[in-house]
């Protein structure tokens, strides 16, 4: 993976765009989502205008147009120049709040916390404190017509394997084993059915099996909540009463 590369898209093209919230200068808050959390579902959470995975000179116009908030969710890098963390920097510099989370936003989150941007999630936190360092943790191909994810993110099948060994059906070691395996497969190629294929040979067709009916219905994806925690956190700070974005004042979450 280059530097600052999030997660790519299998599939060029600009994909959807949902508009709302939107007063007579502008958005009050705009959202760049996409598979992480669809943008019918972060529509539907919040009053924002939703627009696809960000890439280099999305975010320029908003520092003329200066919404309320920026929600930076999921990004380019594959088929377009990634967003540069000094374009990011840029919207705090002129008073807009920016949030990252759950991909591309969680990975310049890490990079411009100390500078205002405001990190959200799990994701955010697993990297700033270093336990993750390679950007292809959050890389994932997919559908730019329907934001279907074709691949998994190593990032998601590391919580769910995770929540498969405090279930019981997989020891430590075993899930350890099968995200190595993982790690060292190009990220467009890692799916959930490969990683099925790797736990049959550490542990046999019979509790692979439960594993499959697991992640069928139970597993956690930590990016579609942290996505959730950012429109959220945004809700919350955009509220009538809430008092202007000022950069000196950002935290982390």
């Amino acid at each position: 993976m280059g530097n600052g590369s999030d997660r790519a898209r299998s599939h060029s093209g600009g994909g959807m765009s949902r508009k709302t919230g939107c007063g007579a200068d502008g958005p009050r808050v705009v959202i760049f989502t996409g598979p992480s959390l669809h943008p019918r579902d972060a529509a539907s959470l919040l009053d924002a205008e939703c627009r696809p995975p960000v890439k280099r000179g999305d975010l320029l116009p908003l520092v003329r147009s200066k919404p309320r908030a920026v929600g930076i969710i999921d990004g380019e890098f594959y088929q377009s120049l990634a967003v540069s963390p000094k374009e990011v920097l840029s919207l705090p510099e002129a008073g807009v709040a920016v949030y990252g989370a759950a991909s591309m936003g969680a990975l310049r989150a890490v990079e411009l916390w100390r500078y205002g941007m405001i990190g959200i999630g799990s994701v955010f936190r697993l990297f700033r404190r270093g336990v993750l360092d390679a950007d292809d943790e959050v890389a994932l191909a997919y559908s730019s017509d329907t934001y279907r994810a074709v691949s998994e993110p190593l990032v998601n099948s590391r919580y769910q394997l995770r929540a498969a060994v405090r279930r019981g059906i997989l020891t430590k070691a075993e899930a350890g084993a099968i995200v190595l395996a993982l790690k060292d497969v190009y990220f467009p190629e890692r799916t959930r059915e490969l990683s099925l294929a790797f736990a049959r040979r550490q542990i046999g067709i019979e509790r692979t099996g439960r594993l499959h009916e697991f992640l069928a219905v139970g597993a956690p994806t930590v990016k579609e909540r942290d996505a959730r925690l950012l429109v959220a956190r945004i809700r919350r700070d955009v509220g009538k009463d809430a008092p202007p974005f000022k950069a000196s004042t950002a935290t982390r979450d």
